[in-house]
Parts: C-alpha cells; structure tokens; sequence
C-alpha cells in the first residue's frame, strides 16, 4: 500500500507556536484562529478554481489575526511565524506509527500544501526527512488540497490505482478531497480533530498514529 501523510498538524505539532501567537496577540487561542483562517482561505480558493502559495497564505493570515487584535504584525515577527512553522517537532506518536507500517513493507509519503521547500526543511527539522520516500508539494502543481490534483500527482509518480493508496490526515477536509480521488483515507483524530458531518466515514479512523498504522496493516 502507498501511505500517503498530510504534515501540519497530522505528523506535526503545531501547539509550539501557541506561546508565539499569544505574544503577539494576547490571546491563548490565536494560533488555533491563525490556522482555522489559513485553511479557510485554502478551501475557498481552491473552491474558486484558482491557486496561492501557502506560505504567502499563512502570512497573509497571521497579520490578518494580530490585526483582528490590534497588533499590527512587522516584518520580523511574520520571519519569526515563518521559522516556527519550518521548525516544528513531530508529535510524540509519528515515528511509531511511520516504523509500523515501513516494516510492514508499506511505502511512505508525505503530501503538504507547504512549498516543496517548506515541506522539506519541516521534515528535515523534525527528524522525519529520511522516513519517506519522497515528499510532495501541491506547489508541483498549482492546485491545493483537497482539490484532486495533488492527490493524482502522487499517484501517476508510483504508477498506482488509488485503490491501492491511503491518504493519512488529521483533517476532515483532507480526508473527503483523497476519498473524491479515489483513494482510501485515515482520518488520525486527534484531539479535538472529528469526521465531517454527513460525508462517507474514512476507510481507517484511529487517535494515534500506531493505531492507525496497525489499522492499515492489519488489512
């Protein structure tokens, strides 16, 4: 099986950058309200039809945050959100779940919005880069998640049916754009994380990544 893994907050953490926001913001949910706006602007774009640089996206919605809090944001604190992001840790479960199923005999990549070059300092950072086989930016081509290019680009790269792919995702939005192309799906449901209402459940549903991986592999 090709295991495909979405990266911010599915593979990781993106709680370090709490202490950041709420210096610049004063409030302890303004992370949680920076990303909800980022992925929110994804969404509606790739909804439109069109495409935009993630990481000109974040920033975009980093600003727009700390203005919504009276702060404006300068020059050198979106460096700082830019570095934060480029260096998070991998959630305490990844490694585990990534080791389960490459022993298994399954083949692991990794599927970001980021710009490839992002997505690859992210992985290099967390000490994930050497985990996968090969990265992939929806950056190659031109469209975001959850629109199905991203996904079919992966597919046509290891000549695979997307029956015989999984997409791994902490989101549910992610999750129904890999099932629209045809893919199976893991939803890793984190805290917090839920399926979306009313669309098909995942293929494979656990909280943790070894549990997910068991999930998968046990099939």
């Amino acid at each position: 099986m090709l295991c495909v893994f979405d990266v911010n907050e599915t593979l990781l953490d993106l709680t370090v950058l709490d202490p950041l926001f709420t210096q610049l913001t004063g409030d302890p949910e303004a992370r949680q309200e920076w990303f909800t706006l980022a992925i929110h602007t994804v969404l509606t774009v790739t909804a439109a039809g069109q495409y935009r640089d993630f990481a000109q996206i974040a920033g975009e919605a980093a600003a727009a945050v700390c203005a919504r809090h009276g702060h404006e944001l300068t020059d050198a604190e979106l460096v700082k959100v830019g570095d934060g992001l480029r260096t998070l840790p991998a959630h305490a479960d990844v490694v585990p779940g990534l080791d389960r199923l490459r022993q298994a005999g399954h083949q692991v990549v990794a599927l970001t919005n980021s710009p490839l070059a992002t997505a690859e300092a992210q992985l290099q950072n967390a000490g994930l880069a050497t985990k996968f086989e090969r990265i992939f930016s929806a950056q190659q081509v031109s469209r975001l998640k959850p629109a199905p290019e991203p996904y079919l680009q992966v597919l046509r790269a290891f000549g695979v049916e997307p029956g015989q792919a999984v997409m791994i995702a902490a989101h549910g939005w992610d999750i129904a754009g890999a099932q629209a192309a045809g893919l199976r799906t893991a939803l890793l449901a984190r805290p917090g994380v839920h399926p979306l209402p009313g669309l098909p459940a995942a293929t494979y549903t656990a909280a943790t990544m070894p549990e997910l991986a068991d999930a998968i592999v046990r099939s």
